[in-house]
């Protein structure tokens, strides 16, 4: 088919629109490596002699951990006894069962011990209601709290809060594991400086592929499970360049649900957990910008890559589908509830910088990859586009995407050594090539269904297929 001349200067007009688009992402991923590189040198070092730890001990704040558990009999034994493994003085450990319909509960009963208690707490922050309080016979400091399901996390976080009597506030997920010392390091920002810190996040990593016994991480490994493998490289990429960088420019305005550590009081301030929302951890933050902005306070939203939370991702299409569309509907319900802050100078760089990259990065990015990967081969296929910009193209998309996962693999390596042997980084290095060819096509159309899940009104919150720590694959 011979196409005319303007239909051609209007296809070749969009290709180069989109490689534009592009570059302008590649440009900004640059950035963030480039910050990465020169903040990583410069994160202290953890003291790692526990006698000079234990001399200052006693000026570290209280921490009560908050583990919400909705149906997790299959990880919550190994994960409490992680949390209870924490060397941390003045530890309070807080498992709130959102109304499980598996044997969570009874596990947990049989296995600590649990029997009722009494506390005195206020309804701070709204949520379900408590239906029962139970203490361990074996450990004073675990505290389980049964509950009404109340249709999502942040309902169960919620009374987590109230029920809390520290200080500070450290939410997980009850399928994570974290670390050892992974509280001393996090909550360094806190002792340096107590008056200003309000949130810390630390880094998140696959735990899929690793062997867990009696709720220990002893050996570390790559899942088989080829998307649990793509997921490792992107919780590499996300926690090792973003977060540190935006960290570094005060430009955070995410700490992880799975692994954060907060001032009770300021999330007290701000009403606690949002419940009309999927992106609790996001929108959490965000509310904590906005309040301390207002209040004209100075304040700082820290995130450190060495405390680590290990985490179970989804192996199966439709969890990770589900995952993703739910990731992508919090982001888009934050920016719509606080669309007002978004290029308001009176919230400085979150609202000039920080708003605007996540409406960029979550409404925009996807939409626009979708249509690169639909129009640039279709104008090709059909001669609307001649090879050489076609080459230009995808020559620009698979070899910086490579780039960065490279550039990971080797920054984390260098700083970290997660992996345990060569194997394991040439194994990731050819994922890093495949995660081209499929699997991020997919993820930007998730996302894109994400979207449209939001604007049609679609709440719903799919479970996730879990396998637990026992195996290792």
């Amino acid at each position: 088919m011979t196409w005319s001349d303007e239909a051609v200067t209007w296809a070749t007009a969009v290709t180069l629109f989109l490689l534009v688009c592009r570059s302008l992402r590649v440009l900004y991923r640059l950035s963030l490596i480039g910050v990465a590189l020169t903040a990583l040198p410069f994160s202290p070092p953890m003291l790692r002699d526990r006698s000079l730890w234990r001399r200052y001990a006693g000026h570290a704040p209280s921490i009560s951990i908050l583990a919400p558990a909705s149906d997790e009999e299959l990880t919550v034994i190994e994960s409490v006894t992680s949390l209870l493994r924490q060397d941390y003085p003045n530890l309070e450990v807080v498992v709130i069962n959102d109304g499980s319909r598996d044997d969570t509960l009874k596990l947990l009963t049989e296995h600590f011990a649990l029997t009722p208690v009494e506390r005195n707490y206020n309804l701070w922050v709204e949520h379900a209601p408590i239906t029962g309080l139970f203490g361990s016979n074996r450990d004073p400091r675990l505290l389980v709290v049964d509950k009404v399901n109340g249709g999502g996390k942040s309902d169960a976080i919620n009374a987590g809060i109230n029920v809390a009597r520290s200080s500070l506030i450290c939410v997980i997920d009850a399928d994570s594991l974290i670390e050892i010392d992974a509280l001393q390091r996090l909550v360094r920002p806190f002792m340096r400086d107590p008056q200003a810190t309000i949130a810390a996040g630390g880094a998140v990593r696959v735990i899929n592929g690793c062997r867990v016994e009696d709720g220990r991480i002893v050996e570390t490994g790559l899942a088989r499970n080829l998307l649990a493998r793509f997921q490792t490289l992107e919780y590499l990429r996300a926690f090792l360049f973003a977060r540190v960088t935006l960290s570094r420019l005060g430009l955070l305005t995410i700490v992880s649900g799975a692994f954060g550590l907060f001032d009770r009081r300021v999330v007290l301030e701000v009403g606690g957990y949002s419940l009309d929302t999927c992106g609790e951890d996001l929108e959490l933050v965000v509310k904590m910008h906005r309040h301390m902005r207002e209040q004209g306070v100075r304040y700082r939203v820290a995130y450190l890559a060495d405390p680590v939370c290990w985490t179970e991702v989804p192996e199966t299409l439709r969890g990770l589908a589900s995952q993703r569309r739910r990731w992508e509907r919090g982001s888009i319900e934050t920016i719509r509830k606080h669309l007002g802050m978004t290029f308001n100078p009176s919230y400085g760089r979150i609202g000039f910088v920080s708003l605007p990259l996540i409406l960029v990065a979550d409404l925009a990015s996807p939409l626009l990859a979708v249509l690169s990967y639909v129009l640039v081969p279709l104008f090709w296929a059909t001669g609307l586009l001649d090879t050489l910009h076609f080459q230009a193209f995808i020559g620009t998309a698979l070899s910086f995407g490579v780039f960065v996962s490279m550039s990971t693999l080797i920054i984390d390596e260098l700083e970290f050594r997660q992996f345990s042997g060569a194997r394991e980084l040439a194994t990731l290095a050819v994922v890093a090539v495949a995660e081209n060819f499929g699997y991020r096509q997919l993820n930007n159309l998730w996302r894109l269904l994400g979207i449209y899940d939001h604007f049609r009104g679609n709440t719903v919150w799919e479970a996730i297929p879990r396998r637990g720590f026992s195996r290792s694959a």
